[in-house]
């Protein structure tokens, strides 16, 4: 399993030369972790955790260190961290790519495999992470939105099937929608990242990309 991750984000970033391969450690118990989170939280058994990209939500990582927001992706369970989430699952949250304030993109898993990162949309989602925000700050750099930018379009160039683009603060709009495949009605958190000034911009420079409805 684990050289098929290798191979798999080998590939990808051979396919874009300004994506750097940087994984997390995604072992065997990350892989049954998952399977045990979609059945739980999704209501179905996966043969796999390999999804079909419909969404992009966008975050940041409420941390301005990039080793310390790596470190807190690389384990395969919570181990302790994040009170506020664990009662859900053990699994530990995910991303699938991880941006600097510089603007360099790491790739941490495979676009294809199911990461933890939104409640409800896992299924259908990639998620991309920018390293910022402590303390709830407005402080995504212009660097990182060229970034983000830059991978938005990779990704819909890959993936014909990416409809959706935003922010970790509208997930919850998406309740309701086919998108949206919680069952837990009182699993919820209260986000506010990346903030609006970044999805905004990210929304002007992809107006093929459907909005959230948010009311």
């Amino acid at each position: 399993m684990k050289a098929n991750i290798l191979l798999l984000l080998l590939f990808n970033t051979l396919m874009a030369n300004n994506i750097i391969f940087k994984p997390i450690n995604f072992g065997e118990e990350r892989v049954k972790l998952t399977k045990e989170y979609i059945k739980e939280h999704y209501g179905f058994d996966a043969k796999d955790i390999k999804i079909v990209p419909k969404i992009i939500i966008i975050h940041h990582t409420a941390i301005d260190s990039f080793d310390e927001s790596f470190k807190r992706f690389y384990p395969q369970t919570l181990g302790g961290m994040r009170k506020d989430i664990s009662s859900a699952s053990s699994l530990n949250v995910s991303a699938h790519f991880l941006v600097k304030p510089d603007g360099t993109i790491y790739q941490l898993m495979p676009e294809t495999y199911m990461a933890r990162h939104v409640i409800g949309l896992n299924y259908y989602a990639i998620g991309i992470e920018n390293v910022g925000g402590q303390g709830d700050k407005a402080n995504l750099t212009a660097e990182q939105l060229k970034a983000n930018i830059f991978l938005i379009n990779h990704l819909k160039s890959r993936y014909k099937t990416i409809e959706y683009l935003a922010g970790h603060y509208e997930y919850t709009c998406f309740e309701g929608t086919e998108l949206f495949l919680e069952l837990d009605h009182d699993y919820r958190t209260k986000k506010t990242d990346p903030s609006r000034w970044f999805m905004n911009k990210l929304k002007e420079q992809n107006p093929d990309l459907k909005r959230a409805n948010c009311k």
